[in-house]
């Protein structure tokens, strides 16, 4: 499967995905949030420091979104951003609306 493939599969796969290494502490803090506020959510976590094509990954994911950090999460399909990004919408309440549409 291409990388380009693998990414939309899993995109598509899942309400929220978020691209994350596993030592990154802005991607640690995505995740505890969204395990801690929606448990229930159908969340993919893909660990790019633990898959040997996690950096032609995170190549493809700068090309599609233009955003070269991680976490890199998507939210029905739709790019959220990163953690601050997230953090925002949370604070500001309108994260549960995009996961519950």
């Amino acid at each position: 499967m291409s990388v380009k493939n693998f990414v939309e599969d899993t995109i598509t796969s899942h309400k929220i995905t978020v691209f994350s290494k596993s030592y990154c502490p802005y991607c640690r803090r995505a995740k505890t949030m969204f395990g801690d506020k929606y448990p229930d959510a159908d969340i993919g976590v893909i660990e790019l420091d633990e898959r040997d094509d996690g950096s032609d990954i995170q190549e493809y994911l700068r090309q599609k979104t233009g955003q070269g950090t991680v976490p890199n999460i998507f939210i029905n399909q739709q790019h959220i951003g990163g953690c601050d990004d997230t953090m925002s919408l949370q604070s500001s309440g309108k994260l549960a609306g995009l996961i519950a549409a």
